[in-house]
């Protein structure tokens, strides 16, 4: 699979790359052997770039993956992914022990991305100076070679070009603009690529997520899939591959073997609530018309897969894409 420069790092990545977080604990909840199977077969197809994140706990899973391939890396049959983590760290030290604890965890010297975790509307990212600062800091030592944010926001990717020494941007885009915030309200996916466009225009790498909205626009993946790697400034598309199938089907967009009009089978898939993304809202529960989403007693979204009947309109009003398909 071809590569091109991450904006103006010297960071090469493929098109496409894996969200390890769909494996994790908090998604699939695969074994670690199972998960690791599944990423080490992600890189053998051509796969060369990960993402992860210090509260998706899929440190394991990658390292197994990495250790499993070294040979293949040694032997120059296959080169090492590159490697994008995140932390959710307001502060200096936080994010000191985050970075430390990514390079141990992957037996990593130096990881090639790190960014400040889901920044939201202003002032988020100036409350969180100290770890942007000890990001800077630890590009400078050189234990990272690049620096950035993810966000959900339109407002806090328009802004991520005037960030002094950033490096790369995790947007999340798709054409319905499902799960895009600005500000407390709604973004659009226009509002979206409008900052994608911009921040690559000032030498910011682009990286996307979500392209097919949580697994709810699956049915249209060469629409959905399209439409996010067309967008001017897009570098790589991050997709969440839960099984081989779901890698060989990406593998083969990528290299443009999917034959037209292919939609991947969905029939096994399920609703599912992403309990680290949902805010409690209740939105879902009022437009679920089959009346198969509670708030449970913490406040959190909870589905009834047996009154589900996989509309997906619960989806369309959840502000912060916590509904995916898994």
């Amino acid at each position: 699979m071809e590569t091109k420069s991450l904006g103006n790092t010297d960071i090469f990545v493929t098109p496409i790359g894996m969200g390890v977080l769909t494996v994790g604990s908090t998604q699939l909840d695969l074994p670690i052997t199972e998960g690791s199977d599944i990423v080490r077969y992600a890189v053998e197809q051509g796969i060369g770039f990960l993402d992860t994140a210090e509260c998706y706990q899929t440190y394991p899973q990658i390292r197994r993956a990495l250790r499993e391939l070294a040979p293949s890396f040694s032997q120059n049959a296959l080169r090492r992914p590159v490697i994008a983590s995140k932390s959710l760290a307001c502060g200096y030290e936080s994010m000191r022990l985050a970075i430390e604890e990514c390079r141990a965890a992957l037996d990593m010297d130096v990881i090639d991305i790190f960014l400040l975790h889901e920044i939201r509307q202003s002032p988020d990212f100036e409350s969180r100076g100290g770890a942007w600062a000890c990001l800077c800091d630890e590009k400078a030592k050189g234990h990272i070679k690049a620096i950035g944010i993810s966000t959900h926001h339109t407002d806090a990717a328009e802004d991520a070009a005037r960030a002094p020494g950033l490096d790369a941007l995790f947007p999340l885009i798709n054409y319905k603009g499902l799960g895009i915030r600005k500000g407390d309200g709604a973004g659009t996916a226009e509002e979206m690529a409008r900052a994608i466009a911009s921040a690559s225009e000032h030498g910011v790498g682009v990286f996307a997520m979500k392209a097919f909205g949580g697994g709810n626009l699956a049915r249209d993946y060469q629409t959905a899939l399209g439409y996010v790697a067309g967008l001017p400034g897009v570098d790589s598309v991050m997709l969440g591959l839960g099984c081989k199938k779901d890698v060989d089907d990406a593998v083969a967009w990528a290299e443009g073997r999917l034959p037209e009009g292919f939609a991947p089978d969905v029939a096994h898939k399920r609703m599912f609530v992403d309990r680290g993304d949902c805010e409690g809202c209740g939105a879902c529960v009022g437009r679920c018309t089959s009346k198969a989403i509670r708030l449970d007693d913490k406040g959190i979204a909870v589905v009834d897969n047996h009154a589900c009947v996989l509309c997906g309109y619960c989806a369309y009003v959840c502000p912060t894409r916590a509904l995916i398909y898994l």
